[in-house]
């Protein structure tokens, strides 16, 4: 698994929470700082693809296991 500086979980939460929370967490990390999020809707896969491109930020990492969704994004700027 990739090194991440802090890890979120927004497991249980719906469209926009998980979002909404990792916004928030990313503004607390520093540029090139790489924060790790756990969900479980379905629905955040393509937000947090979208999310990245919005903001500029790098989607490290995107993957499913049995139901859970984990993606690692990295700070950029």
């Amino acid at each position: 698994m990739a090194e991440f500086d802090q890890e979120l979980d927004a497991r249980g939460l719906n469209c926009p929470l998980p979002i909404l929370r990792a916004k928030k967490a990313l503004n607390d990390l520093g540029d090139g700082q790489v924060l790790r999020i756990m969900a479980t809707d379905p629905g955040s896969v393509k937000d947090f693809e979208a999310f990245a491109q919005q903001t500029g930020n790098t989607l490290l990492e995107s993957t499913e296991d049995s139901g859970e969704f984990h993606f690692l994004l990295r700070k950029n700027g």
